[in-house]
């Protein structure tokens, strides 16, 4: 794509969640039509789409359809089929590049690139029998998080493990689904916290604010901005999320996870190469929200500003909180967003609200 989309243009998504839904809605502020590809009929995205494409992620026919229907593509997740993604890229743009949903979807691809773009990450060792579970362990000196490589999201697919002995790790690797592993490095940090930032086709980029993070049972519970950094650190994170943005050839909103450090510095934890739940808050407190600034990359326009005009709490809304909202829609200074999803279960993102306060002498 070398000129910007005109209005009346169609902007294909993959994935019909909630973030295709918010995506859908900032596509059509702009005068963009958009079309959505997902299997499951009257998605939460395709209530507010232009179209449906009801399909397999993977599905050829389905495929073909949303070439021929869109001008550019883009996707809500991370773990869309790779192969699918080159497919499409044969034959339209496809944004954010594939290559970056084949780095995100693996655990130890994804921290052996940041470590080659000069990014620290938490040490850490392939596991793939009890042997390697063992020998890592040692390295690591008892301790870690071992984790699946791919596909898993809010703390799914974890398992931590203090103080193990070598003998202890038989039948450790068979009771995770004898699948890929990846034991990570048990960080001693302060707090997390997440950098959004966005990059054009022609290498400019913006970064919001980073918001420091909070999280329960491995589901991101509340967002906070300002966030309290330190000067340095908040420089160093969004120099390591714009180098990661260079190195990938990105175009798009990324999300880039951080720990903070005792000692001001930091490592990265993870990126997804999409707009990010910790970003919520940026619709209710910026004149460009990160699903705008998606919109504006993949469609060749300028980035937006992407200052607050006020101090945000965002809180997600799990299972049953969606009874909440009704009290939530009396609440000043309270912007409530629901997902559009028919059913309620437990650990499932319902909604969120965001709370707004004006700016402080510390934001």
């Amino acid at each position: 794509m070398t000129a910007p989309l005109c209005p009346g243009a169609t902007i294909g998504i993959i994935g019909g969640g909630q973030l295709g839904r918010m995506l859908a809605g900032a596509a059509a502020r702009l005068g963009y039509k958009t079309v959505i590809l997902d299997p499951q009929p009257n998605c939460p995205a395709a209530q507010l789409a232009s179209s449906q494409i009801v399909g397999a992620y993977d599905d050829p026919t389905a495929l073909a359809t949303l070439a021929g229907s869109a001008d550019v593509v883009t996707y809500e997740f991370e773990n869309v089929p790779v192969a699918a993604a080159r497919s499409l890229a044969e034959r339209l743009g496809v944004l954010p590049p594939p290559k970056a949903l084949d780095i995100a979807q693996d655990r130890l691809t994804e921290k052996t690139f940041l470590n080659d773009a000069g990014i620290s990450t938490a040490r850490h060792f392939a596991v793939d029998s009890d042997a390697d579970l063992a020998a890592a362990l040692d390295a690591l000196g008892g301790s870690g998080v071992l984790k699946t490589r791919r596909l898993g999201y809010d703390g799914k697919g974890q398992r931590v493990l203090r103080g193990l002995a070598a003998g202890a790790c038989r039948g450790v690797v068979a009771a995770m689904g004898d699948v890929p592993l990846i034991l990570e490095e048990l960080v001693d940090f302060s707090f997390e916290f997440s950098v959004i930032a966005a990059r054009a086709a022609d290498g400019t980029v913006q970064a919001y604010d980073p918001a420091r993070n909070e999280h329960r049972e491995g589901i991101l519970r509340r967002s906070l901005v300002p966030a309290g950094i330190e000067p340095a650190t908040l420089a160093g994170a969004r120099a390591s999320t714009f180098a990661l943005m260079e190195a990938l050839g990105y175009v798009g909103v990324i999300g880039v996870e951080f720990f903070a450090l005792a000692d001001g510095g930091f490592l990265v934890n993870e990126f997804a190469p999409r707009v990010h739940n910790s970003g919520h808050w940026t619709d209710a407190a910026c004149a460009v929200s990160q699903f705008e600034q998606h919109i504006r990359a993949v469609a060749g326009l300028p980035l937006g500003d992407p200052r607050r005009h006020s101090n945000a709490v965002m809180e997600n809304l799990i299972g049953a909180e969606i009874d909440e909202a009704a009290d939530l829609m009396r609440q000043p200074d309270t912007v409530l967003t629901l997902y559009g999803k028919a059913e309620t279960r437990p650990g499932r993102k319902m909604g969120h609200v965001t709370r707004i306060a004006p700016l402080s002498a510390k934001g």
